[in-house]
């Protein structure tokens, strides 16, 4: 059984524990290879070589930075295919949707790509007499990212071309369960230019995270994934002097109004609930129906999700399987919990027949109608092919609904009157809103991330908030009583 190895100074590294963990294709349910789990000592291995590499590589001029960025960026546009394939073999999604994680991805690389002007700082001259100051940002050293499944190529790649074109060393720990797209990055980083040490890749568990949270060597943290991890990795690292910005979970809300398109409102439902499986934070999970519409909307997402199909990722399939057999389990108990709660089951994935293996971890889309409240399908974050509709009679009472979950990832609202989707993206208290756009995930430069228990720390990740937390500001104040002369050279003056 091949074992699927970290990745340190531009090459492969074993580890010395020994332990591994089995990595399953979860379309068939087959284990494909083991993954190696990092113990302590491998995991200080790999953060001292981003250490090693920090000084060599936050002193390379800003061009060859971006330089290196640009062969990176050339080079996953050629094969952006390859790596597609690695995340639906590990992961399940459809093909489809894992070229477009890594397009979403490929936005940051091109906007990491102008990190010369976004790291531009600002001068005065004489602010005092014969006394100058200028502003700048300076790399903050080695960095931490831990990524979760869902997102193998795509959440990473929301951080570590910022802090590697900022001047920073990065040691990537990607979810034991999809641990070779991280791998197959890390190569083309290499084949890039980038110097060994820059880009590292840590195997394993929570003894690999909990020594990237609190290993000195480490400066700052990304990472994504549920809310109770997220509020452990943000107390510890910051217990450890580290910057953090530790993005949760989420259940978000999509309210349609009376007024709305409700054959748009349908189609983005169902987009928006049952794409990638529902593995996404930013799925809708909860239908607020406004008013008297709820009939027509739910039987018009039914004939929809209905038509749906099921099955391998590398099949022509609408939806894929979900990433483990555990997981799919979780996922189905919650429908269980649902019907014996009281709501209707519309359409019920349990029973699905889909196309692949039979010991695949399938299942279909489900359609929950008069969900309540005070139900676990309701107040749980499911992250499966799960969408739940709650009635409401007024508007207010669907931006009480929001407004008091303790979430506040991403939110949209379906309606054709100006003043209701102006008023709703005033009041409503959510860090990512879509007006009629069920999945308002923002572009490269502008950042991402939620409120309340979906983010902990106060930077959300890429845009030009990243650009800040990858870098430190420092203000320098010059006085120069003798300028020295810098010679004659007629040669025209070159960037290197």
């Amino acid at each position: 059984m091949t074992v699927i190895p970290h990745w340190l100074d531009n090459k492969p590294f074993t580890g010395t524990n020994g332990t591994s963990a089995p990595v399953t294709n979860p379309a068939t349910g087959a284990v494909t290879a083991e993954v190696a789990l990092a113990s302590t000592d491998d995991a200080r291995t790999v953060i001292e070589a981003a250490a090693a590499a920090f000084p060599a590589w936050r002193d390379t001029s800003i061009a060859k930075r971006t330089q290196i960025l640009f062969a990176f960026r050339e080079l996953l546009n050629a094969r952006k295919q390859e790596l597609a394939s690695i995340i639906t073999s590990e992961h399940g999604k459809v093909l489809s949707d894992a070229l477009g994680e890594v397009s979403r991805g490929q936005e940051v690389v091109e906007f990491a790509c102008g990190i010369a002007h976004l790291l531009k700082g600002g001068m005065t001259e004489n602010a005092s007499t014969k006394v100058d100051m200028a502003s700048i940002r300076q790399p903050i050293g080695p960095v931490g990212i831990i990524s979760p499944f869902n997102f193998p190529a795509m959440v990473p790649m929301w951080f570590f071309p910022i802090a590697i074109a900022a001047g920073n060393t990065v040691v990537l720990k990607p979810s034991e369960k999809v641990p070779t797209a991280a791998l197959w990055i890390a190569e083309l980083w290499s084949e890039a230019g980038l110097p060994a040490g820059v880009f590292n890749v840590l195997q394993g568990d929570k003894t690999a995270v909990d020594e990237l949270l609190t290993n000195p060597a480490i400066k700052a943290i990304s990472f994504v994934g549920s809310t109770p991890i997220a509020k452990y990795v943000y107390e510890t690292a910051t217990a450890h002097s580290k910057r953090v910005q530790a993005l949760g979970g989420a259940k978000n809300h999509a309210v349609v109004l009376p007024d709305a398109d409700l054959d748009l409102a349908a189609d983005a439902m169902v987009n928006a609930g049952f794409g990638s499986a529902g593995e996404r934070c930013m799925a809708i999970s909860a239908l607020v129906a406004v008013g008297d519409i709820a009939d027509e909307l739910v039987a018009k997402i039914k004939d929809r999700t209905l038509s749906l199909k099921t099955g391998d990722g590398t099949k022509d399939s609408d939806m894929g399987p979900l990433v483990s057999k555990a997981h799919r389990d979780k996922v189905s108990s919650y429908i269980d919990a649902g019907e014996a709660a009281g709501a209707t089951v519309v359409v019920d994935g349990r029973a699905v027949q889909a196309d692949g293996g039979s010991d695949g971890f399938w299942l279909g889309p489900t359609l929950l109608d008069h969900v309540t409240t005070d139900m676990s399908v309701y107040t749980d974050e499911i992250f499966g092919p799960v969408l739940s509709v709650v009635r409401v009679e007024t508007y207010d009472e669907a931006l009480e609904l929001i407004n008091s979950n303790p979430y506040g990832n991403g939110t949209a609202i379906f309606t054709n009157d100006g003043g209701a989707a102006r008023r709703f993206q005033n009041e409503v208290e959510v860090g990512m809103v879509g007006v009629n756009v069920p999945i308002p995930v923002p572009t490269a430069y502008y950042s991402f991330g939620g409120w309340k228990n979906s983010l902990f720390g106060d930077t959300h990740a890429h845009g030009t908030e990243g650009v800040h937390f990858f870098t430190r500001g420092k203000v320098v104040t010059t006085r120069w009583l003798d300028p020295n002369h810098g010679g004659i050279n007629l040669g025209f003056p070159q960037n290197d």
